[in-house]
């Protein structure tokens, strides 16, 4: 059935279908409409889950660890400083190996105190092990839940899932609900191999010596490496299952391009309109549209950007005393190649801020008409 529904009804329809078991959640604004949703679904009858309501997202988190060691698929959501007060516990759900699924709403962090979109929470828990995929719209959002699940499920990796403040989290649009036995058929029954169980006592998560430390971090990290590959074979069979797919990234109009911008995110819906109108003016501009940042597809970037003279990234996002973060990162895939691209990192819409297509375009052509950055980074639709 085909529904107009915002971004937060999005990823409750895609909690309830995936069937979740438990549910442990704190409000914070722009993410609140999300557990009021799953809680009013539990409520009702239409989801067999426990909702667990605590006092903190600390608890939060804590709480949903507790419930996946136990074997059961479990959720939260958060934003802002509830994904940064979660901070200590999303490095244990990741070293435990749990595959829990987290909904982040991109917010803005203070101070000045801010409810509106930017990138900073989840990019500062870049590094805690867990998995990170960005989403464009809102039928991308209900689509990634579902596979979010597997692919977690399938590595024993937490995943993250991560939609912008307001442009998806409280704006509708119609999204496509599959049928329960449909997901059903692809997403199937949690079955860990290990989990708390009095009739199996082991023990669990215990202190680690140096000599064996080093080993599961290794481990986790050549998990990281072979997600890339699990992610696209599940949304392959999400393709096959329900008829569209997502990928990891998304290429546009890269095949000629002099000069190919990168985005996440619903900058990615502006940014494409603007390239297309620029197109229709002979200008060979192309875009690439980032879905997962953890693990970095490496490889799926180079494919498409090696070659290319000139590379725009934009960057809802600062890292303070250095840059953009996917700039950064699109560099660094770079860095040992003998052919690599200029790239030109552009940080605009902090804050909430409107990416505009005249900002996009000022971004475009500043490419275009330099050799080189005149500044590692520059600030579009800056009040000076």
């Amino acid at each position: 059935m085909k529904r107009v529904i915002s971004g937060n009804k999005a990823v409750a329809y895609g909690v309830m279908l995936s069937r979740v078991q438990v549910i442990s959640a704190y409000p914070i604004t722009p993410q609140t409409t999300i557990v009021e949703e799953l809680s009013r679904f539990c409520a009702e009858g239409k989801m067999e889950a426990k909702f667990i309501k605590v006092e903190s997202e600390h608890s939060a988190m804590a709480s949903i660890i507790a419930s996946s060691v136990t074997g059961s698929r479990s959720f939260t959501a958060t934003s802002s400083h509830g994904l940064a007060f979660m901070h200590e516990m999303l490095h244990w759900a990741a070293g435990a190996r749990l595959p829990i699924v987290l909904v982040n709403v991109n917010r803005a962090m203070g101070p000045g105190w801010n409810i509106w979109t930017d990138q900073a929470d989840s990019l500062s828990q870049r590094d805690t092990g867990w998995i990170q995929l960005y989403c464009e719209d809102n039928q991308e959002v209900l689509d990634t839940i579902i596979q979010a699940f597997r692919i977690a499920e399938t590595v024993n990796l937490p995943v993250m899932v991560v939609l912008d403040a307001f442009f998806l989290s409280h704006t509708s649009e119609v999204v496509e609900i599959p049928h329960q036995e449909e997901v059903d058929g692809f997403l199937p029954r949690f079955e860990p191999q290990l989990r708390l169980n009095p009739d199996d006592p082991r023990a669990y998560y215990g202190m680690i010596s140096p000599n064996y430390y080093m080993e599961f971090r290794y481990k986790m990290q050549r998990t990281m490496e072979e997600t890339v590959e699990v992610a696209r074979s599940v949304d392959e069979k999400f393709g096959h299952h329900f008829g569209r797919t997502h990928g990891l990234i998304e290429p546009y109009l890269c095949e000629d391009a002099d000069v190919v911008m990168v985005t996440s995110g619903t900058v990615t819906s502006t940014s494409r309109v603007v390239i297309e109108q620029l197109r229709e003016d002979g200008l060979k501009v192309g875009l690439l549209k980032m879905k997962m940042f953890r693990p970095f597809p490496m490889k799926e970037i180079k494919g498409v950007l090696k070659g290319v003279e000139k590379v725009g990234v934009i960057d809802r996002n600062i890292s303070f005393g250095h840059g953009g973060i996917f700039a950064q990162e699109i560099r660094s895939t770079f860095c040992n190649e003998d052919q690599r691209p200029m790239v030109f990192g552009f940080v605009m819409g902090l804050g909430g801020r409107d990416v505009t297509p005249e900002a996009v375009e000022e971004a475009i052509r500043y490419t275009l008409d330099n050799p080189s950055p005149k500044e590692e980074v520059i600030w579009i639709d800056l009040k000076r």
